[in-house]
């Protein structure tokens, strides 16, 4: 039997991540474009709660169990910005050439140019669900001033990976998610839901 899943985005490269590991388990996934739902606003200070937030929004305007992630860029030597605001960074409207720009700008001066991304992830089986599944991942990196690489998007050209001399961006798709943040938190999910 499969049973169905509302994505709790338009994005259909995430849904095509999270399909790749889920449909074997007997789940299949469907955007919330699909069910008219609108985007849900994110007005938390953290990765859970926005995610939370935004899966209890698509299943209690669809009826369905419902998936959402929320994630992005924190570097350690600012306090973990830009965190939350990591899309609209530079400001509205996003671009990721802008929030790139000031990231790279706010730690010219600073020794410490660690930065991680991270995900939250969050299942509910309905809106009210008081037991949401909740998994994270965490990828440790650098920035770099200079982008490198045509993959992937958002910060990946800056995020530098010193193990293996490449930033995210100069990646194959299926190496990148192997060992993002989201891949990690998507994986802790599917063990969750054996």
């Amino acid at each position: 039997m499969t049973r169905t899943i509302v994505l709790a985005s338009n994005n259909s490269g995430k849904l095509k991540e999270f399909s790749q590991l889920l449909t074997p388990l007997g789940f299949t996934l469907h955007v919330q474009g699909e069910f008219n739902v609108p985007e849900a606003d994110e007005p938390h200070l953290t990765f859970i709660e926005n995610a939370l937030a935004k899966a209890r929004h698509a299943a209690r305007l669809t009826g369905l169990p419902a998936l959402a992630d929320d994630s992005g860029i924190c570097a350690n030597a600012l306090g973990g910005l830009p965190g939350v605001r990591s899309a609209r960074y530079a400001g509205e409207p996003k671009s990721d050439a802008r929030n790139n720009a000031k990231l790279a700008a706010e730690l010219a001066q600073l020794a410490d140019k660690s930065v991680y991304y991270y995900c939250a992830l969050v299942l509910v089986r309905h809106a009210d669900d008081p037991q949401p599944l909740i998994a994270e991942g965490r990828w440790n990196g650098e920035l770099i001033d200079t982008p490198r690489g045509a993959g992937g998007f958002g910060y990946d050209p800056h995020f530098w990976l010193p193990d293996l001399g490449k930033t995210a961006a100069e990646l194959r798709a299926e190496d990148k998610n192997r060992l993002s943040h989201r891949g990690q938190a998507l994986r802790q999910l599917v063990e969750k839901l054996r």
